[in-house]
């Protein structure tokens, strides 16, 4: 039978999701509550699978989203995301097909971008996503890291309080929306992320309780969340070599951001700090006495995005330096190609189509990969892939912002559920 690319049905979702979890290597067992809790939330009208024979064999889901830009506004966003197709139908267009609808909607809707986070690097880039915010793990060994091993807390007049999940989701969401105001890259968080972050609602993933910790102000105001898990690991002689783990780590300031990573590296008993994913310019490593104590584990794209509405997306954002260009946008798909005259300010851009002559010119997944300031468009032309029509051009092209996106472990982008 021919394979049929469409929206799912209520009674078709169990199915959906069987495929979703085969597509991921999960045990693909879907528990009715489970079903249940997912068509509570999820928007059929943006859930996509192809189905052959009335199985379903490839899965595609789509959100609204906003994101913070460089200035601090945020723009709409199409947050794809559950995107995979069964080993037995691989290399037939299925992807293709359903992005292309998936796109094709959220031009019409009026999003200015598209994100995702992808599974692997060399898929998204055909379909017009650039990588646009990169992330750092390191692994910290405590006992080199100089700290002092007798800290008991901020003496900033500060203090680190524990909580429990309630009272993270009660504290959580205003927190994480006064810091993405201000930070480049950062997303939007519904009541549903929360509850599935703190296990109130069902995930696909293994889920385990968390500690939970805040800093509050010398003015009693909260300024930071942590929340890590510890491995419970002990070494023959009866020593305890503990790793946390850090989940997420949200900080409005400098103090705050010090005295969370202060108070996981002191807790008892922890003798390497995993810490999540974080920006390359992380405040952690200064922090420490010794920044050799933090070793990089994993440094890898993470945020991509794909631009759907050029003028709309280039006049949201703020530039570091007053400068004119005019860019020739390459887009296949035809969303969001063209040539644009950009007139950039600290204040923001004024961005309209032009029949000037082109100073630079790339593709759309380049503009995507510049646009939340992780990107040089000096160096995506050394690489070839930013063409130079106005020598120079490149580095007048300051699409990079004063201050570069900056990720916490599973703050930004798409969690699966």
């Amino acid at each position: 039978m021919s394979l049929d690319v469409r929206t799912v049905t209520e009674s078709e979702l169990s199915d959906w999701l069987r495929a979703v979890d085969t597509g991921f290597l999960r045990p693909p067992r879907v528990p009715d509550d489970y079903v249940a809790d997912k068509l509570a939330h999820f928007d059929l009208a943006r859930t996509r699978g192809v189905f052959d024979d009335g199985r379903c064999v490839a899965t595609f889901r789509s959100f609204a989203q906003e994101l913070t830009v460089v200035g601090g506004a945020a723009v709409p966003a199409d947050a794809v995301t559950n995107v995979t197709v069964s080993p037995t139908h691989r290399r037939r267009g299925l992807l293709g097909r359903m992005m292309a609808a998936d796109l094709a909607a959220a031009k019409e809707r009026g999003d200015a971008v598209a994100t995702l986070i992808a599974a692997e690097y060399p898929i998204y880039g055909r379909y017009g996503f650039g990588p646009a915010a990169w992330v750092t793990e390191w692994a910290i060994e405590v006992a080199r890291t100089g700290l002092d091993p007798r800290w008991a807390g901020p003496d900033d007049g500060g203090r680190i309080d524990l909580v429990d999940l309630a009272d993270v989701r009660k504290l959580g969401p205003d927190l994480h929306q006064r810091f993405r105001t201000r930070q480049p890259g950062a997303v939007s968080r519904d009541d549903h992320w929360w509850r599935v972050d703190t296990g109130q609602a069902a995930s696909a993933l293994p889920w385990t309780e968390p500690f939970n910790a805040v800093y509050r102000s010398a003015a009693g105001e909260i300024e930071g969340l942590v929340t890590y898990a510890s491995d419970g690991h002990w070494g023959d002689a009866k020593q305890p070599l503990n790793t946390a783990s850090v989940r997420k780590l949200i900080a409005l300031t400098p103090a705050a951001e010090s005295a969370l990573w202060r108070f996981v590296c002191s807790v008892d008993w922890i003798t390497t700090v995993r810490t999540g994913h974080r920006a390359a310019d992380d405040l952690l490593t200064g922090l420490l006495p010794d920044p050799r104590a933090a070793r990089i584990v994993t440094q890898a794209d993470f945020l991509w995005v794909r631009i759907l509405d050029t003028v709309r997306a280039l006049e949201a954002r703020t530039y570091a330096v007053p400068a004119t260009l005019t860019l020739e946008i390459h887009d296949k798909d035809g969303l969001a190609g063209g040539r644009f005259r950009l007139e950039g300010t600290a204040e923001g851009g004024v961005c309209a189509p032009t029949t000037e002559s082109p100073d630079i010119a790339l593709d759309v997944r380049e503009l995507g990969a510049l646009y939340l300031g992780d990107e040089s468009a000096v160096r995506l032309a050394a690489l070839g892939l930013l063409t130079e029509e106005r020598p120079g051009a490149a580095a007048v092209a300051k699409l990079c912002p004063v201050a570069s996106p900056i990720t916490h472990a599973r703050g930004v982008g798409q969690k699966p559920w």
